[in-house]
């Protein structure tokens, strides 16, 4: 399975961005899988933001992003999710990547998803000036 991320770019402190990602392959509808979102900043371990679960739509999120950062899927025949990045900082600047679980839902939590991750997407870059 591969994972285009797309929406990346430079914005202002306190403006959005929207992030897209697209999967090659698609699923039937009672399929569990996990999609979502992480991000990687010079320097930094890759950090878990959030998650939303095929089946039954649960989302997950970072503490880092709760309430600024939005998970959706995409509801067509196709796999894919987006992530509406509100209030942005400059602590946001990171290469954002898309990554897929196959056949477990979300965790309860966004740490530790990274070791369940089975496909990542190959980022696209955010950055927010102040």
């Amino acid at each position: 399975v591969q994972l285009q991320a797309s929406g990346g770019g430079s914005v202002q402190a306190g403006e959005s961005l929207r992030l897209s990602c697209a999967a090659s392959a698609t699923f039937d509808h009672d399929t569990h899988y996990a999609i979502g979102w992480f991000r990687q900043a010079p320097g930094k371990e890759r950090e878990g933001l959030s998650c939303i679960s095929s089946v039954d739509g649960v989302t997950v999120y970072a503490d880092s992003v709760k309430g600024r950062f939005t998970i959706s899927r995409d509801n067509t025949e196709n796999t894919g999710v987006y992530l509406q990045m509100n209030s942005l900082k400059p602590e946001d600047t990171a290469v954002y990547y898309c990554a897929l679980d196959i056949e477990r839902l979300c965790p309860k939590t966004m740490t530790g998803w990274y070791y369940a991750v089975d496909y990542w997407g190959k980022g696209t870059l955010v950055t927010v000036s102040s």
